[in-house]
């Protein structure tokens, strides 16, 4: 039975560092004769079409191997789109009844010069056996290691093993980016909402249609799904929201408002907050946040405006310099809309405090 997304556990709010639309990348693998590889990591949810075969057999949407007549199992190794502490997965077999593996396991190792075959691997989730059809929700278990980063370990790539072959449809894995800020100048502008440095999106009011982490994904949305939608609001006077956690406390000097693709369903008008709160975005590139801490201080925030209420466009990339108003670095911004609607992307650059 396929669990639903009601059942997901908390650590699938995180980023999916090994995503395609994150930067990630499946480097190799032992086999994919009946499906690729690069399948796993698709955004898409996993589809079956009853008549659709190839020269080399039934067509799967997703990564699947070919029957082992030889020892050993298959193996794929898949570089996460920026390096992170892991925390869970999410191992799918949707549609793959019969022919999915018996069982998985992963490592992951911490390889920032890329040379994953050298480096070395640590097993972050246990064997787990693989029911047909079904997401598998797991946290991870990072062990100790001598050669690494301190714990909680940080994770460049992982390696999926399944045991002995079979079809597997996605592997999402979920975690905290960590990104080394010593390298960063004092003067050094970055985008401080981006997830690829580390920004998340932590409580929005409605993500009916979208999540609300498509707003701090890398490039242009490339439809309306991938943005931040939320459902058609008619309540007089309403205002959907998100808070986003960034990437490190800062000043933020410039901001893009980008609707891509929200042609019909754009909000009307917004308006961009920031508050600096205890505990704040951490500067280590392992120390943890307390998310229970977090919310507490949320409650009583005191946001200060950085850009007014703004009127916006259809499917427009809105840039913004001289209204930016921050004079104080700040840890958190509430990106408000009016009265509801889709963005597809935020950007907020700043120098780091």
């Amino acid at each position: 039975m396929e669990n639903s997304q009601a059942q997901a556990p908390a650590f699938t709010h995180l980023i999916d560092l090994a995503a395609e639309r994150f930067g990630g990348q499946v480097l190799w693998c032992t086999d994919d004769f009946f499906a690729e590889k690069e399948n796993l990591i698709k955004p898409s949810k996993p589809v079956f079409i009853a008549d659709k075969y190839t020269d080399r057999g039934k067509w799967m949407d997703g990564w699947e191997s070919r029957r082992k007549r030889t020892e050993g199992h298959d193996q794929a190794v898949i570089k996460l789109g920026a390096a992170g502490v892991i925390m869970g997965f999410d191992v799918d077999t949707a549609h793959f009844l019969g022919n999915q593996p018996q069982s998985c396991t992963i490592e992951a190792c911490y390889a920032p010069d890329g040379d994953w075959d050298k480096a070395e691997w640590v097993e972050v989730l246990g064997k787990t056996v693989l029911n047909p059809g079904s997401q598998h929700f797991v946290e991870a278990n990072p062990q100790p290691s001598t050669s690494q980063p301190p714990t909680p370990q940080l994770s460049t790539h992982v390696k999926l093993h399944i045991y002995p072959d079979g079809g597997v449809a996605r592997l999402r894995v979920y975690g905290e980016v960590k990104r080394d800020w010593s390298t960063v100048k004092p003067d050094e502008v970055i985008d401080l909402a981006s997830a690829q440095n580390g920004a998340l999106s932590i409580q929005c009011n409605d993500m009916f249609f979208s999540h609300m982490n498509n707003l701090l994904m890398p490039g242009r949305g490339v439809n309306m799904g991938d943005g931040w939608e939320t459902k058609r609001n008619r309540t007089p006077n309403n205002r959907d929201w998100v808070i986003v956690r960034l990437a490190h406390k800062g000043i933020i000097q410039k901001a893009l408002i980008d609707t891509c693709h929200f042609k019909g369903n754009y909000p009307d008008t917004f308006i961009l907050e920031g508050i600096a709160i205890d505990p704040p975005v951490p500067s280590s590139a392992v120390r943890r946040i307390d998310p229970k801490a977090e919310s507490e201080a949320l409650k009583n925030a005191q946001w200060t405006t950085i850009i007014e209420r703004t009127k916006l466009q259809a499917d427009h990339e809105h840039p913004f310099e001289k209204e930016v108003v921050c004079k104080d670095p700040v840890t958190h911004v509430r990106l408000s809309i009016f009265p509801d609607g889709g963005v597809s992307r935020m950007r907020l650059w700043g120098t780091i405090v």
